[in-house]
């Protein structure tokens, strides 16, 4: 493939990166393409967020209270949290 390039990381990275992909069935280019592809940037995250402000102030009425906002995203956080999977703060719920 003419589109490819290399990424550095330490042997430990490395490793890890191995164990998980066999643990996937996929190899380490795959789990890290699919990372890349999967995982949202900070501006798709509050994209979404004023997606979801806007659905929910045509459904209510009104958009969420700030205060509203912040027990949705803390309810999100822990919930992220139990399930183990977290690949980094969002900003906007």
């Amino acid at each position: 493939m003419a589109d490819e390039t290399s990424i550095k990381v330490s042997a430990a990275a490395r490793d890890r990166l191995a164990q998980l992909a066999a643990e996937h069935g996929t190899t380490i280019r795959n789990l890290v393409e699919e990372l890349a592809q999967d995982t949202p940037t900070q501006a798709e995250y509050a994209e979404r967020a004023e997606l979801a402000r806007a659905e929910l102030a045509a459904a209510l009425g009104q958009a969420p209270s700030p205060e509203a906002e912040a027990k949705a995203r803390a309810l999100l956080e822990r919930l992220a949290g139990a399930g183990g999977a977290h690949h980094g703060s969002q900003t906007a719920a």
